[in-house]
């Protein structure tokens, strides 16, 4: 089953995070765990809970993707920062227990001038922190495209930190197909040879969710700036070629283009269209 969505308000709960996304035909969606500038957090109802699961089973609503918020940084120069961090994380892997079937994304973090090694091993410190045996959500490293003194740009890099971790059967990534090729990953000219190049250094069995983005950059550009699909350097034969592609079957594909609700309904038929 193709699974496509996008990036809702959980303002509202789970509930109304799901009519909104079937009134726009998706059967996936994303969601911040929190306000994503702030800290602030929602509490779970219960109630609200019990009812979208009733109605995800009848609309075959597949997983989710919970995003962390982006106030977060795991590997600053700043304990202060990475204490934050922590504690917002824990919190938010506590809360999502409550949901099954989600994943809980995140942005690896940027070293604020420390190297690129000691952010690593600063992340992995976070999650051997955080992580639970226990625990049924996976988390999941973002793709990053590189810039300033970001880590994820390099698949290298989140291979670092996935072998720092662990319990490392929790561990996934998700892969921004706007952060990658800004990164230097050329998917829209040859997505055989990124998805390779992920398989040898990361695993394919590790990737479980997909950011599907068109970038306003071209390939390397290190800038990060998310396109609709179509309208950016990637372009829409590169969009046929990603949903269809045999190794990405079965994932949520998640869109967070610069869109309202109007446009990313536009979109997911858009993509339906392309899928074969």
């Amino acid at each position: 089953m193709f699974f496509i969505g996008c990036h809702l308000s959980s303002s509202k709960g789970f509930l109304a995070m799901g009519q909104t996304a079937l009134s726009i035909h998706a059967n996936t969606f994303q969601f911040f765990t929190r306000n994503p500038r702030g800290s602030r957090a929602k509490p779970v109802d219960p109630a609200d809970v019990a009812a979208f699961l009733a109605m995800r089973q009848e609309a075959g609503i597949g997983t989710l993707v919970a995003h962390a918020p982006y106030t977060i940084n795991p590997c600053s120069a700043d304990q202060r920062t990475r204490e934050f961090a922590r504690q917002t994380m824990a919190d938010d892997l506590d809360r999502l227990e409550a949901l099954p079937d989600v994943c809980y994304n995140f942005h690896p973090g940027s070293h604020t001038g420390q190297g690129t090694e000691a952010g690593i091993a600063q992340i992995a410190g976070t999650l051997n922190a955080i992580l639970l045996p226990t625990q049924r959500t996976a988390v999941l490293l973002e793709t990053m495209a590189g810039k300033g003194t970001e880590i994820g740009g390099r698949f290298e890099e989140l291979r670092e930190i996935l072998d720092r971790v662990t319990l490392t059967d929790r561990m996934g990534v998700c892969l921004d197909t706007c952060h990658v090729s800004d990164a230097g990953y050329d998917v829209a000219g040859d997505l055989d040879a990124v998805l390779t190049a992920f398989d040898k250094v990361i695993g394919l069995t590790r990737l479980r969710a997909i950011h599907i983005n068109d970038s306003l950059n071209p390939v390397g550009a290190r800038k990060d700036r998310h396109a609709r699909i179509g309208e950016g350097c990637l372009g829409r034969e590169a969009f046929a070629r990603i949903i269809n592609h045999p190794a990405l079957q079965g994932l949520p594909f998640i869109l967070e283009t610069p869109n309202e609700l109007p446009g990313y309904a536009a979109e997911i038929a858009l993509l339906k269209e392309m899928k074969r």
